[in-house]
């Protein structure tokens, strides 16, 4: 049976798979059954099929139809027409994404490697085979699949974490990369994240002072959920809101800038491990109130895959323990940090997740815009690990809340113009993209070789 690329089984290194739900074996069903038929009629292999836009509308459909429909507004004449498909997709501006990743492949070494060879993996067992393929996920491809096959603008590039010594990626070969595609295609088509462990003493701090001249972020990247034990988390791990970890870093980034600070929370891991306690995003409205001149981007929105249940409403009533986005929403409340504030909600793999639950995407979704506002949500992805993001970007643009859960639970419509604003406007607004973005990505063609030698390079310099 084909399973469109939308439906795959998908994991990553931090969480497991989960098994497809009889909305996912109905929608798989109904997708093969019509990917039969178009790709006859269409005179190509299904396959190709389930790869175009027809197909992923078609895959849309399918979702919408399994789950009651009223979700994904896509016609039926885009499953077989390729202009209604562009036009099902069309957006008004460029998309901007703020989280994409790459490797280098000469690192593709201990535990960082093999975490991340798991993932891949189970993510997509069809194309990720042993050994992995480095070339598909090095600066090379990455360059083709987000801007050579999507129609992403700009493209923040961050890193895992790990001490340089055994990361995938270091500080230095992101800001090569950046500093390739600028030759190639102009400046502002690449930001980058500099990734800093403050849990790892003084000297990471005092970093920071020659990343910032030599590195030039748009911002700094920490994973609160890694590293050794601290006192305000004796089970391993960090937070934002700490006197012996957070706060010193918080006043580092105040005094140097760029005032930035992404924060991996949520998606904790694949199996209980202490460490995951420190991806909640419990600490992010007292970091917020306590540094109202720093913006906070929360990756992943605090979301947690449960294969036990979907994530609902949010009940300011419950009294807790919380999970998922909600954790993030009772911080904010409580700390008075309300819509238009210095906080923003970041979607990477977040989506990826839920587009296929759409009940579940349309509460994250609303909450989200209730809690921050429609300025405070942007657009991510996490690709390169999976593919081309053009099928996440064309999901998003048909996907709407329906009005009875709009009317239930008082979320905002997500119109065209919201959607607009998340994939692009503002991640532009909060980076200060100045200069209106491009689409193209003919250039990436031509940069594969250089972004690889340049990237090889960097890496000798941890």
């Amino acid at each position: 049976m084909l399973v469109p690329p939308l439906l795959r089984a998908r994991s990553s290194d931090e969480y497991a798979p989960l098994p497809w739900s009889a909305p996912d074996r109905r929608a798989i069903a109904s997708f093969d059954s019509r990917a039969t038929t178009a790709s006859a009629r269409l005179e190509q292999a299904p396959r190709e099929y389930a790869f175009d836009r027809r197909g992923t509308a078609a895959s849309l459909r399918a979702i919408d139809a399994a789950h009651g429909g009223g979700f994904y507004d896509v016609s039926e004449a885009a499953t077989l027409d390729l202009e209604a498909a562009e036009e099902a997709f069309a957006g008004r501006g460029p998309v901007v994404d703020v989280q994409t990743h790459l490797v280098d492949p000469a690192r593709w070494t201990g535990t960082g490697a093999e975490a991340l060879a798991g993932f891949l993996r189970m993510a997509d067992p069809d194309r990720w085979t042993d050994p992995i393929d480095l070339r598909a996920i090095d600066g090379a491809a990455w360059a083709a699949l987000v801007f050579g096959a999507s129609e992403t603008s700009v493209a923040l590039l961050t890193s895992t974490p790990g001490r340089a010594d055994v990361n995938v990626l270091t500080n230095n070969q992101i800001a090569a990369a950046r500093d390739v595609v600028e030759r190639y295609a102009g400046t502002g088509r690449v930001l980058t994240h500099t990734i800093v462990h403050p849990n790892l003493g003084a000297a990471e701090l005092d970093a920071m002072v020659d990343w910032r001249a030599a590195l030039r972020p748009a911002g700094w990247k920490c994973y609160t959920l890694w590293g050794p034990a601290t006192a305000a988390s004796p089970t391993g791990g960090w937070f934002l809101d700490d006197d012996e970890v957070g706060f010193p870093f918080l006043e580092r980034v105040r005094a140097l800038g760029p005032r930035v600070v992404a924060a991996h929370k949520g998606l904790g891991g694949p199996v209980p491990d202490a460490s995951v306690a420190a991806a909640s995003p419990r600490d992010i409205g007292p970091a917020a109130a306590a540094f109202p001149d720093v913006k906070f981007v929360v990756y992943h929105s605090g979301y947690e895959r449960d294969p036990a249940g979907q994530e609902g409403p949010y009940d300011p009533a419950e009294p807790g323990p919380l999970s998922g986005v909600d954790r993030l929403v009772r911080s904010l409340a409580d700390a008075r940090i309300g819509a238009g504030g210095n906080v923003y909600a970041e979607l990477g793999s977040t989506w990826f997740l839920m587009l296929r639950r759409p009940v579940e995407a349309a509460h994250v979704l609303g909450k989200l815009l209730v809690a921050l506002g429609p300025e405070r949500v942007v657009w991510g992805t996490d690709c390169a690990w999976y593919g081309t993001p053009q099928p996440l970007i064309d999901a998003f643009r048909a996907f709407v809340i329906p009005e009875g859960l709009q009317a239930r639970f008082g979320y905002p419509a997500l119109t065209k113009d919201v959607k607009e604003r998340i994939l692009g406007a503002n991640a532009r607004a909060l980076y200060d993209v100045e200069a209106e973005p491009r689409a193209d990505g003919a250039w990436a063609a031509n940069a594969g070789g250089e972004l690889r030698r340049a990237i090889a390079s960097a890496g000798l310099a941890t």
